[in-house]
């Protein structure tokens, strides 16, 4: 589990279909789930970072935006 006690979607379903015995997986079965897992969260990891950057631009850019045709209108808009 990651440092602030925090699961990722990812992580929750792993440690509740997959509790800490390995019984009834070989080792090439554990080894092919393990790998499934840790590229899941590497993909989970990227989409959580991505959203979290959008949720800040998506801010600036509006603002940007409406600065710019402020801007625009009083500079060269004529009423």
């Amino acid at each position: 589990m990651n440092n602030n006690n925090q699961q990722t979607a990812v992580e929750w379903l792993y440690h509740n279909l997959f509790p800490k015995q390995l019984d009834g997986f070989s080792e090439e079965e554990w080894s092919k789930i393990d790998k499934a897992f840790n590229q899941a969260k590497e993909l989970e990891k990227k989409h959580i970072i991505d959203a979290h950057l959008t949720g800040l631009i998506y801010p600036l850019e509006m603002e940007a935006t409406k600065q710019a045709e402020q801007y625009y209108n009083e500079t060269f808009k004529s009423e």
